[in-house]
């Protein structure tokens, strides 16, 4: 399947490797130099593009505003950021606004090529849906990265949530400290994750209120715990 990605990058170089690679690899590519100029090429086709590949620092309007001025237009599009080396503040803030994945500046082409087509797949609902995990009354498809509750609509979770639901799955029902998380999952434990890390809690608290077995938990000081209450009541 050929993926169409809007990418917008204003270093010249950058943009004709990564363009002519992507092509290589069976992609079509728009490339755009500025946030107006791909603003504007996305609304005139929004279905157009299976994914939007931005960087951060961009000229005119940077790569988070330009996000949130295409969720405007079309609220279930695929992003992935380009952020530069170190500035973890642009991993945040891309998650917050709710980018499928980054991906930091220098990079493996062949990982972008990979991390594309993973999230492309996902979204298209391409491949078997294997490898379910259950808890309480939610049911997690790894292969998909789809969540599902009862008489709720699945969601399809960011990579970095996904990683950090399914590591408190292998520990469900007992207390998993922080520390822990970020060294586990990202290698390190410094502020800029750790408010990562607090973002993708959010979110996963937030989607678990319709779940009436399973919650997550804080544990003051310490960490959190993904708990089953249909335990207890067994």
């Amino acid at each position: 399947m050929k993926i169409n990605i809007l990418f917008v990058e204003d270093e010249t170089d950058l943009g004709n490797v990564v363009s002519q690679y992507l092509e290589v690899m069976d992609a079509s590519v728009t490339w755009c130099t500025n946030g107006p100029d791909a603003l504007r090429t996305f609304q005139a086709n929004p279905a157009a593009f299976d994914i939007l590949l931005l960087d951060v620092s961009l000229p005119q309007m940077d790569g988070f505003q330009l996000a949130r001025e295409v969720l405007k237009t079309a609220p279930d599009t695929s992003f992935l950021f380009l952020t530069a080396r170190k500035e973890k503040q642009d991993r945040m803030q891309g998650l917050h606004i709710g980018a499928d994945d980054y991906i930091t500046k220098p990079f493996d082409i062949d990982e972008l090529v990979l991390r594309i087509r993973n999230i492309v797949r996902r979204r298209t609902g391409g491949g078997p849906v294997v490898n379910c995990m259950h808890i309480g009354d939610v049911q997690y498809y790894k292969d998909s990265l789809k969540l599902r509750i009862p008489d709720r609509k699945d969601v399809t979770l960011t990579p970095r949530e996904a990683e950090l639901f399914e590591f408190l799955f292998k520990h469900s029902n007992r207390v998993v400290k922080r520390e822990e998380i970020l060294v586990q999952l990202w290698g390190d434990n410094d502020y800029f994750l750790g408010r990562s890390l607090d973002v993708f809690i959010s979110r996963l608290r937030k989607l678990l209120q319709h779940s009436q077995k399973v919650t997550i938990e804080n544990v003051y000081g310490l960490g959190y715990i993904l708990k089953d209450q249909s335990r207890d009541a067994g």
